[in-house]
């Protein structure tokens, strides 16, 4: 069964034929071969049959395809009229030729096919040993979106198959005896028809976890050497394991598997179609949805194993990396400005002003903060983001700030109430050696104090150094007199003075004035001791802590720049 279609060239009156030697039953049975030159009137009939959209439909009953003389001319020149339509066209001498209107040959391709619809529930090959491969290739449309939680890979794909019925070799395909024809005898080389009328193979994503929302295409093509293309979009909801340790500079690499799902490798063999820099660059160019991903790269591995009786596997592996602005702007640069002014901090007087309420607010302004970005911290059971341990150190250093400032609260004041004199133990190791070590400097009224052994007392009160007190209890030294010291005298007779009781009370006063005094001064000189206790104390945490934020930030940044590096 072959079905003609005629063109009109235009100009001159060419039109382009087919001439085919058959017998003929309509005609003289020995008609000899018509030139193929025609009168224009003949011309003219063959432009009203065109205009009428005619088809010859010729059926070969008796003779084998073999004598097809297969053979384009063109119809210039006049010629005799045959014994028939098509005989008169120059197109056969020998056949038996119908002309039948295009309405009523419109379904003739799928009545020719129909014996290939009714075999669409087995696999499409005449030998069942034989293999049918399976060429596929995908493009990525958009990265729809990570659920880092449940660690899925949101993607649209225009997937497309080539299945060719028994290739001889890879992308060669065989051609089925009873699909194929000739495309410049039928006018077309491929047909689209629909999905639930041929064998489809039931290739699948291992990786598949929901749904495919995406339209439905009904149909495929069928082309005429026998191959079957079929093309569909798939909204693409696959499991990834997703490694965000790196977070927000993390790239991940997500696997999508296509095998068949029933069939082994002995019936059905995947391949892939393009080539992975093709089919990148192709999703690159066409790339509408990306959200916070950047496409870098697409791979792909063929599983072939030796056993055909395991299921064949093309996996391919895309690479994806997170666009890392958002969360610089919105986490790390805010962290940073509040550990900054968290240092700066130190700066303020510890006696005069009240650093403890300074450093409470900025705690509980950066545990405000932490609660409002939860929502930007990836949240997954398998590896905690660096990102996350970043934050908790940054709040464990300003915690450590805030004791730090209780510390230094509690020698500048609780310890000075007591009237408790500076140990020797902490005058040797505060303000000799720290002080020394971080170069503390001295007020220029104030020296170094010198710091002597406690069995060795020097001075008049056996202390030394520029904090020397004398003990409240210790009365100044009287005379013999004073002391009761009795001298052998005369017992006389004691005579009043006039203004002797005024001299006393003014001497009691006097009295109570010095010990005032006394007191007051050893009271000064205990806190100038344990000030500056505190102080050295204060100057030696203070560059503890910044050492410490010193080394943590440069040992984050240099991961973070060597993970960019290497992506």
């Amino acid at each position: 069964m072959v079905v003609f279609h005629m063109r009109l060239m235009g100009g001159t009156g060419t039109v382009k034929v087919k001439r085919f030697r058959q017998n003929c039953k309509r005609c003289c049975s020995e008609a000899p071969m018509v030139d193929p030159s025609i009168t224009a009137e003949h011309i003219t009939v063959l432009m009203r049959n065109l205009v009428k959209k005619i088809r010859i439909k010729c059926y070969n009953e008796n003779l084998d395809q073999g004598h097809y003389d297969h053979e384009r001319i063109e119809v210039n020149s006049p010629h005799e009229p045959a014994h028939c339509e098509g005989c008169m066209a120059g197109i056969c001498t020998r056949a038996y030729c119908k002309l039948l209107d295009i309405m009523a040959s419109k379904d003739t391709p799928l009545k020719a096919l129909t014996p290939i619809f009714n075999l669409s529930a087995i696999r499409p090959v005449m030998n069942m040993s034989t293999c049918t491969n399976v060429s596929t290739f995908f493009i990525l449309y958009g990265i729809l979106g990570v659920d880092e939680k449940s660690q899925l890979l949101m993607t649209y794909l225009w997937l497309s198959y080539l299945c060719a019925l028994t290739p001889v070799s890879l992308f060669q395909w065989w051609r089925n005896e009873f699909v194929h024809w000739d495309p410049i005898e039928c006018g077309t080389h491929k047909i689209a028809l629909p999905k639930d009328k041929f064998w489809i193979p039931d290739i699948v994503i291992n990786e598949f976890m929901d749904e495919n929302t995406a339209p439905d295409v009904p149909y495929l093509y069928l082309h005429s050497d026998g191959r079957v293309q079929d093309a569909y979009p798939a909204k693409v909801v696959s499991s990834c394991n997703l490694n965000i340790y790196t977070f927000p500079f993390d790239i991940q690499n997500c696997t999508l598997t296509f095998n068949s799902y029933l069939h082994v490798a002995r019936d059905i063999k995947i391949f892939l179609a393009r080539t992975v820099d093709h089919i990148t660059e192709h999703s690159k160019m066409v790339m509408t949805t990306m959200g916070e991903w950047e496409l870098l790269d697409i791979t792909s591995h063929h599983h072939s194993l030796d056993n055909p009786d395991y299921i064949d596997e093309l996996a391919f592996h895309i690479r994806v990396r997170r666009r890392a602005t958002l969360y610089v702007v919105n986490l790390l640069v805010p962290s940073c400005f509040l550990i900054t002014v968290d240092l700066f901090s130190f700066l303020l007087p510890p006696q005069t002003t009240d650093r403890s309420s300074f450093k409470m607010t900025l705690i509980l302004g950066y545990t405000v903060f932490l609660l409002i970005m939860n929502d930007l911290l990836p949240i997954t059971g398998d590896t905690i983001p660096l990102i996350s341990i970043y934050f908790s150190v940054c709040l464990a250093l300003m915690v450590i700030s805030l004791l730090e400032t209780v510390i230094i609260t509690n020698v500048l004041h609780h310890s000075s109430k007591k009237y408790q004199e500076v140990p020797h133990w902490v005058r040797v190791v505060v303000l000799k050696h720290i002080a020394n070590l971080i170069c503390y400097r001295w007020p220029e009224d104030v020296g170094p104090p010198c710091v002597q052994q406690e069995d060795k007392p020097e001075g008049p009160n056996g202390s030394s150094g520029p904090w020397v007190t004398q003990p409240a209890n210790q009365a100044p030294a009287q005379h013999p007199a004073d002391r009761g010291d009795h001298v052998a005298v005369t017992p006389t007779v004691a005579v009043p003075l006039p203004g002797l009781t005024e001299l006393q009370q003014i001497r009691e006063y006097l009295g109570d004035l010095r010990d005032h005094l006394t007191s007051l001064q050893r009271e000064s000189q205990l806190q100038d001791q344990w000030c500056h206790v505190g102080y050295v104390l204060d100057y030696l945490l203070f560059r503890i802590y910044l050492l410490l934020i010193s080394c943590y930030a440069l040992v984050i940044i240099s991961m973070w720049c060597v993970w960019i590096s290497q992506s």
